[in-house]
């Protein structure tokens, strides 16, 4: 399930403990945030750090988007997150080419955005998306006017008006996910605490990983401490920093690579995103061998959105592909082609089976909690996090 060829993002100050492996989807999307924590962007809601583009921008005063063809799709996403049988059949179906654009970070596609590039359908994770609304860059999306909208909010009520975009009116969740531990079994046993203190477990001192992203790490300290996921306070970072220094000593590196760690021996246990260890199953010899649980103390959650750009040429062929992809057989063979699960009512049956050997990958409505998303901070939180995550990595 490995299929994306990007190289990974240049090493860290410790490149003692940044391992260069091949990158999952997932390691794209999260190298982008790490690449954020090392650059000091600090964006806020406010500023949002984007370029106006015009009158037009003000997505709210735009006229409903009409559901047609009219023209080719313009398609930026992460590379190999939609099955290409499926992006083909929507080619063949309504007669138009999909022209393909990958990004490998979210501040790679925002400067390509800025830069004048004009997308038809884009890919932001929650933060993002958040972002993006709120510097009016985005269309608003008629949820009336598409037939499949409801399999959504219909049957996941929090994306009806999700924290990050009031009333979804501009976007719809592509993926959900969580992040937890996984682990060998065959090197620690078959039974973890069900604690993020399993992290510190003697049995894996030195073949630990966590993954290379400033919000993911600072998070978990941060659940295990009892702290909001997304604190800037200072002295909660100052916690959040002693308690990670303290498991420093045991790691074996800083990587996103979660399943190839875990499949080639490099770990016995590593920080983990569900949908990962959903795609290290089909290539496992012997699942069994492994591991994968959910904190108790909580687990990050995230999703990817829909979203067509404010200056998209084509925005009815974006609203035909969005409809299209909801379908549910569009559904099920995205599901299996990427590993993670999609918010979508009736879906849930073919993601059970896929993580059948790992009940914790999966995500349900209970899961989706405003408290557990990493959210956008004020440009001197941002800054605080930032500081927060150089001294972690740097020892």
């Amino acid at each position: 399930m490995e299929r994306t060829p990007m190289s990974p993002e240049a090493p860290s100050s410790q490149p003692q403990l940044t391992v260069p492996t091949p990158l999952s989807r997932r390691s794209l999307l999260r190298a982008g945030a790490a690449t954020a924590a090392g650059l000091g962007l600090g964006l806020t809601t406010a500023g949002c750090g984007f370029l106006s583009s015009g009158p037009t921008a003000d997505s709210d005063s735009q006229e409903s988007i009409d559901v047609k063809v009219d023209g080719d799709l313009v398609y930026f996403n992460w590379a190999d997150f939609v099955d290409p049988a499926v992006l083909a059949g929507f080619e063949g179906e309504y007669g138009v080419k999909v022209i393909q654009s990958n990004f490998d970070s979210m501040e790679g596609m925002v400067a390509k955005l800025n830069a004048g590039n004009r997308y038809d359908i884009i890919f932001p994770t929650a933060k993002w998306a958040q972002r993006l609304a709120a510097g009016n860059r985005l269309h608003r999306i008629d949820h009336g006017k598409l037939k499949n909208a409801e399999s959504i909010l219909g049957q996941y009520a929090y994306f009806a008006d999700p924290w990050y975009d009031s009333d979804s009116r501009h976007t719809l969740p592509f993926t959900m996910y969580k992040t937890g531990i996984g682990w060998r079994k065959d090197k620690i046993g078959d039974d973890l605490g069900g604690s993020w203190d399993d992290l510190w477990n003697a049995r894996a001192k030195g073949r630990v990983f966590v993954l290379d992203d400033r919000d993911e790490v600072l998070g978990f300290a941060a659940l295990k401490l009892g702290l909001d996921v997304s604190t800037t306070d200072v002295d909660d970072l100052g916690r959040i920093t002693e308690t990670l220094l303290s498991l420093r000593p045991r790691l074996r590196g800083f990587s996103s690579d979660s399943y190839n760690n875990l499949l080639n021996g490099n770990a016995a246990m590593t920080q983990a995103w569900s949908g990962d260890m959903a795609a290290m199953l089909s290539q496992a010899k012997d699942p069994s061998v492994f591991g994968f649980e959910i904190a108790k103390e909580g687990a990050p959650v995230n999703s990817d959105c829909y979203a067509i750009p404010s200056n998209a040429r084509h925005p009815g062929t974006a609203m035909l592909f969005i409809d299209y992809m909801l379908r549910p057989e569009n559904v099920k063979k995205n599901i299996e082609y990427l590993g993670y699960p999609m918010p979508v009512g009736g879906s849930e049956d073919t993601y059970a089976a896929l993580v059948e050997p790992f009940p914790e990958c999966l995500v349900s409505a209970e899961d989706l909690k405003d408290d557990l998303y990493f959210r956008n901070g004020t440009t001197k939180g941002e800054q605080a996090r930032d500081s927060a995550w150089t001294r972690v990595k740097a020892g």
